[in-house]
Formats: C-alpha cells, structure tokens, sequence
C-alpha cells in the first residue's frame, strides 16, 4: 500500500444489545415486535444513526426487522456510550489475526 495514498473508511457500524429495562415495543403490519438492539452506524460527517432491530414478540421465525429508535434521552445517551466505547475498542485492536 502507497503511504501517501488516503485509506478510505466508507462505514463503521456496531451492534448494541439494548438493556432490558430501556427496551420496547413497536408494531410493523399488525405485527407487534420486542426492539433489543441497536444498529449505530457512523455518518461521514461524524455523527451518529441507530436503527434498532427485534423479533415479533409471538415468537417464530418471523423476520429481524429494523425501527426507528425514539427520540428519548436514555436512549441518546445509550448510543453515545456506545460510540464512545466501540472507539476505545478500535483503538486498542490488536491486528488482524
């Protein structure tokens, strides 16, 4: 590799299980679904998106579908630890393996 050329990161994601008590409900074609992770992706401008994903909450083999997080201050502040922490964990990797 040129080490005058530029490395291109074109996306960074992390999975974040959602802690029990901060998790909830939302429905998708008259099916209800149980959200209990987050997908937090960082933008190129150096901010952050979440989508959070569940499963139907009777059960089955119903798909992994995406929701928007709400807009609620426990969970705003769960997405930043959680970039905070992902970005200590970058920074301590170890090499490829």
């Amino acid at each position: 590799m040129d080490e005058d050329e530029p490395i291109v990161v074109s996306a960074m994601a992390i999975n974040v299980s959602i802690p029990e008590p901060l998790r909830w409900t939302d429905s998708r074609r008259g099916q209800e679904f149980r959200l209990d992770t987050l997908n937090v992706r960082m933008l190129p401008d150096g901010h952050l998106a979440a989508k959070a994903y569940g499963r139907p909450v009777e059960g089955g083999r119903g798909a992994y579908v995406s929701f928007t997080v709400p807009d609620r201050p426990e969970l705003h502040a769960l997405v930043d630890a959680a970039g905070h922490r992902a970005a200590q964990v970058w920074a301590a990797h170890r090499g490829l393996r």
